[in-house]
């Protein structure tokens, strides 16, 4: 496929007067080699339906875009949509330009397949789309995910039992999907520079434990990382029915949060349902 002849981004931005938003978490990202590996992580996109969350001024949109995807790009600052609808026109039915907010679009409308969502997500919202996409009904809507956090963010997602990045987010993301890190973005690839290192995390969803509902898995980890330097019978004795999981498990009661897998967790979550 041929592609379209577009002007450099920087020059985009300057022509339109762009700068990132602070209030709205953004960083530009103009690295075009940085952009193409990306836009990869999730495979083969020709002719893939692709959801975007934040596109700013379009360097990841020319990057999907590129490699042949058919792009649905939700943007909150309408500064940025003249810029994208230059895009548009470029790539004629292969970009949507949706003006919102992400947080308050319901996205699985805007599709009739399961589209991959691959997004340098806005700081300030990252973390709750993230649980969002993963706490809707399983399986989910989505093909996979592959989205730009912080490095401590990203740790978290797919941190092992027994470390202190360890946690909430770790057990829900690794409880329904297969996580890891794709690849390391160092602060200075973006512009302005935020003040942390990024990197890019990659989800694939896998089948939910049958007979376990989400808001009993909820109530035991919120309980269980709430107060995770205490003894699991000291942070889920407020939980009903937590102790006699744990007993019917096998899982001692003097252990902690942090020592206590995603299977486990599921297994008494299991219970509680």
């Amino acid at each position: 496929m041929s592609l379209p002849a577009l002007p450099p981004l920087r020059d985009v931005i300057v022509r339109h007067g762009l700068s990132a938003s602070k209030a709205l978490g953004q960083n530009f990202l103009f690295d075009a080699q940085l952009l193409g590996r990306i836009a990869r992580i999730p495979g083969d996109l020709t002719d893939a339906e692709v959801l975007e969350i934040g596109p700013g001024p379009g360097g990841l949109t020319r990057a999907l875009l590129a490699q042949g995807a058919r792009v649905t790009a939700i943007e909150r600052d309408r500064r940025c949509i003249p810029a994208l609808a230059e895009l548009e026109g470029a790539y004629p039915g292969k970009l949507r330009v949706i003006e919102g907010d992400a947080t308050a679009i319901d996205a699985r409308t805007l599709f009739a397949g399961a589209p991959h969502i691959v997004a340098n997500l806005p700081y300030n919202v990252g973390t709750a789309l993230l649980i969002g996409w993963l706490s809707a009904e399983w399986r989910p809507w989505w093909t996979s995910l592959t989205l730009m956090f912080q490095r401590e963010v990203a740790e978290r997602i797919v941190a092992p039992v027994g470390g202190d990045a360890y946690g909430r987010l770790a057990v829900l993301a690794q409880w329904r999907s297969t996580a890891k890190i794709a690849m390391p973005v160092h602060r200075s690839a973006f512009t302005p520079p935020p003040k942390v290192m990024s990197a890019v995390v990659h989800l694939t969803p896998t089948a939910a434990p049958d007979g376990v509902a989400l808001a009993a898995l909820e109530r035991v980890t919120a309980a269980a990382f709430g107060q995770r330097r205490k003894m699991l019978r000291q942070s889920l004795r407020g939980v009903p029915g937590a102790l006699e999981a744990l007993e019917a498990e096998g899982i001692e009661a003097t252990r902690r949060a942090e020592t206590v897998s995603v299977a486990e967790f599921v297994a008494i979550a299991r219970r509680l349902s």
